[in-house]
């Protein structure tokens, strides 16, 4: 009857300290989960999606894009207007460019806040 007590501590033990293991790894990749944001160029250009532009309006901070799937915005492909948290970024790019950009959700509009041109 000891040994049973010992054997299912031991076990409920090494399953408690293989769920923080997987907690903690699951944080390292999903910086979200931690509100830290992960510096790797190569993650962070893997979170962003592809798109072409169609259309920039600078004086209203607006760009238009036709653009494949948004996966952290669940969100399929499709042209749409987005603005930009800052007008600095429609100079990065061009007209019938391709891009990758990263979008959010803010007080109900969909926004830019990172864009690169792609060759």
């Amino acid at each position: 009857m000891k040994t049973l007590k010992l054997l299912a501590a031991s076990t409920a033990l090494s399953l408690a300290a293989l769920w923080a293991n997987n907690a903690l790894a699951q944080a390292a990749i999903d910086p979200a989960k931690t509100g830290a944001a992960n510096t790797d160029p190569a993650v962070a250009v893997a979170d962003m999606s592809d798109g072409e532009v169609r259309k920039i309006d600078k004086d209203s901070k607006k760009i238009t894009l036709k653009h494949g799937d948004i996966k952290n915005l669940d969100m399929p492909g499709m042209t749409m207007v987005f603005q930009v948290k800052d007008a600095a970024l429609l100079d990065k790019v061009q007209v019938g460019g391709k891009v990758k950009f990263k979008a959010i959700k803010e007080d109900g509009k969909f926004m830019v806040t990172e864009i690169q041109p792609t060759p």
